[in-house]
């Protein structure tokens, strides 16, 4: 294994198969260990990869590191569920509010935002939906664009503006083949529908934070409509038992297909395809309709979170959505003037300025990029830089875990993630748990340190802070 050291927080380390770009500052590179190598040696075997990376928050997954980036070729590429993810489509997603974070001393107050949310968004993997004149069908084939219009926000300029609901997100409609649905059983729509609009659980959150903005992006914040002090509403969420059956089913009918075509690869969780195949087509088909599912459910919890905030603090209040965008999928896209399959595991995109792929409501800016810290940690919210061309404008998804639920469970005490969250302190970060135990294996001592995290991504030049995101209040689901 030999490294060449580009600078800026980027490696290249050369495999026996090939190369893995790696972007961390030296503390984070440090902390990789072999068997990160090890799943990237077994990835480089796919065949004709164009490229390669981790991001800073890299860390074992199933298959494949959380945190990759794997491109290739449209024309005589591969695809592979195991560099997308269980979790297909899973994101964030960002609300503003005019509230200023003084005015959410109260900690009265903040129970009774907790609780009004929680009688909207169902946080156990056993709530149900209360969205029952929606058409799962209808979600499923068209993403945003299959909500009934009371679902969207309202266009309030000219006549003929579209929705903010529509204008301010990665991608709201995903088209695809819909006779591939045919290949999804009964219990797995009953079962889509049920969780509409519901949080899941493990990492998945709803935080209500307030904002830093950074001093070199401040004329970016303005624009956006982001100020100091601010009350943001974030969402980390994804496609939920849809995109989980989806990753489970064609693991197996990708495994059963390698075998037969006599593929092999010392990785046993690692699947893939070439794109052109029955296997391939019908996965990226399936793919998108995960995707729509994700973008739609995401959504649908943003627009209970609202009511929940109208419920307290009167049926005015407004929350507009500053951005929703994925970091589990894989998706045709334009680089080098070729069309390419970029994979993003635990990757985020980060356009700069002026992109083309920008939405034309961040055209001028670039979009936002959401980043989640861990909780009881600040999240920050960036912006892709013209650099970021060397990794695919790809950035890292969070903090990234440095230890698994069974370890933090067996190393980190009630009492440190008490502390962690500040726990009878006038800054409490407050939590919708009585008892913390619950959910012990998402404290903060589970993950890799954010600022360092963030300071790599920084350091590369991939992409820049333009707000950090202090949490005040974090509901999880069980």
């Amino acid at each position: 294994m030999k490294t060449i050291n580009h600078g800026q927080h980027h490696r290249e380390v050369q495999l026996g198969s090939g190369s893995v770009h790696v972007f961390a500052n030296d503390e984070v590179f440090a902390s990789f260990g072999e068997r990160v190598y090890e799943m990237a040696e077994h990835n480089l075997r796919i065949p004709r990869n164009v490229y390669f990376s981790y991001t800073p928050d890299a860390h074992v997954g199933i298959g494949t590191c959380i945190g990759t980036t794997a491109v290739w070729n449209m024309h005589d590429g591969f695809v592979s569920p195991s560099i997308v993810g269980s979790d297909i489509g899973c994101g964030m997603r960002v609300h503003m509010t005019p509230l200023h974070r003084d005015d959410l001393q109260d900690k009265n107050l903040k129970r009774k935002l907790i609780e009004a949310i929680e009688a909207y968004v169902p946080t156990s993997e056993r709530g149900q939906t209360d969205f029952t004149d929606i058409s799962i069908e209808e979600v499923v084939k068209h993403g945003l664009n299959g909500l009934p219009a009371a679902y969207l926000a309202k266009p309030t300029g000219e006549p003929g503006e579209v929705s903010r609901s529509l204008t301010h997100v990665e991608k709201h409609t995903f088209a695809f083949d819909h006779a591939a649905l045919a290949h999804i059983p009964v219990k797995s729509w009953q079962r889509a529908w049920g969780q509409l609009g519901t949080l899941g659980g493990g990492n998945h959150f709803i935080e209500i934070q307030a904002i830093e903005i950074a001093e070199e992006n401040r004329e970016i914040a303005t624009e956006w409509g982001l100020f100091d002090g601010q009350v943001v509403i974030m969402i980390h969420s994804g496609s939920r038992a849809w995109g989980a059956t989806l990753g489970r089913d064609y693991t197996k009918s990708f495994k059963e297909a390698m075998f037969k075509w006599g593929i092999e690869n010392p990785e046993p969780n690692l699947v893939y395809a070439p794109i052109e195949t029955a296997e391939g087509q019908r996965y990226l088909n399936l793919m998108y309709s995960a995707l729509n599912y994700a973008v739609t459910n995401r959504h649908l919890i943003g627009y209970s979170v609202e009511r929940a905030f109208q419920d307290v603090l009167g049926k005015d209040f407004s929350t507009p959505v500053l951005y929703d965008l994925m970091h589990n999928y894989a998706l045709q896209e334009y680089h080098r003037n070729t069309p390419m399959l970029i994979h993003r595991k635990g990757a985020t995109k980060a356009l700069p300025a002026g992109h083309f792929q920008n939405p034309k409501a961040y055209k001028k800016t670039g979009h936002p990029a959401l980043i989640p810290g861990s909780m009881g940690t600040s999240s920050y919210i960036m912006v892709g830089a013209d650099s970021g061309a060397k990794n695919f404008y790809s950035i890292c998804h969070g903090a990234g875990r440095v230890r698994s639920r069974k370890a933090t469970k067996e190393i980190v005490t009630t009492d440190q993630f008490e502390r962690a969250l500040r726990v009878g302190e006038d800054d409490e970060i407050m939590v919708n748990h009585r008892s913390l135990a619950a959910i012990l294996d998402e404290c903060p001592q589970a993950y890799k340190d954010v600022d360092q995290i963030i300071d790599s991504v920084v350091g590369a030049k991939l992409a820049s802070v333009v707000a950090k995101c202090k949490p005040l209040i974090a509901i999880k689901g069980v």
